[in-house]
């Protein structure tokens, strides 16, 4: 009987993919999808374009790859809000991680960006079959809160378009902040600044006399 159990990567063949997917990373974020080439991300790795070819059929699925960790990382602070967390610091918790992964994080944003920007062609299927169910019952969650007085009433779905854009704009539009900031570190204040920011419009009011 044949074994049909897949081979395991070698110690080299990851440390191989890695390589391509991290010089892959920087290709794309900086020159979009149209502007990278296969010669950039070898040279980025510091093997050869046939061994590149050796891993990945192509250009493409180097970057469908790259998206595919990405948005399953992007989404892994939505995925954790709880529903039987308190509200506010659930919400609040969820822009903090945000934002330490834009910051951490800024050319994986600029890359999920840019394939945005041009109408997400490569992974269109992925957000109508897996973001959107996502998208659907964390704004079922924030609604029961809501309707449970827990929260103030805010359309849910725009809250967390609002949370993505404001913390994503510090890696998206990093060196426009750091030119208007003129400082070392774009992201000063930025914590306490959102904090204070979704406090403010996520605390009920308080119960009339």
């Amino acid at each position: 009987m044949t074994n049909t159990t897949p081979k395991k990567p070698s110690r080299i063949q990851t440390r191989n993919r890695r390589l391509i997917l991290d010089a892959a990373l920087d290709v794309f974020s900086r020159d979009g999808y149209g502007g990278a080439t296969l010669d950039a991300i070898a040279k980025g790795a510091g093997l050869s374009k046939p061994n590149v070819l050796y891993y990945f059929e192509g250009k493409t699925e180097i970057y469908v790859t790259l998206l595919s960790q990405l948005l399953e990382t992007w989404l892994d602070p939505l995925v954790e809000l709880d529903p039987d967390g308190d509200p506010v610091e659930e919400l609040l918790g969820y822009v903090r991680h945000k934002l330490d992964m834009s910051l951490e994080l800024p050319a994986e944003s600029k890359l999920f960006a840019g394939e945005i920007l041009k109408g997400a062609p490569r992974i269109s299927k992925y957000l109508r079959h897996d973001l959107k169910p996502l998208f659907d019952r964390k704004c079922h969650v924030i609604q029961d809160w809501i309707d449970s007085g827990r929260l103030a009433p805010v359309d849910p779905a725009h809250l967390i378009f609002s949370i993505w854009a404001t913390t994503q704009h510090y890696a998206d539009f990093g060196a426009q902040v750091a030119v208007l900031l003129d400082a070392d570190d774009p992201s000063a204040g930025a914590h306490a600044h959102l904090e204070q920011l979704f406090r403010s419009l996520l605390v009920p009011p308080l119960p009339k006399d």
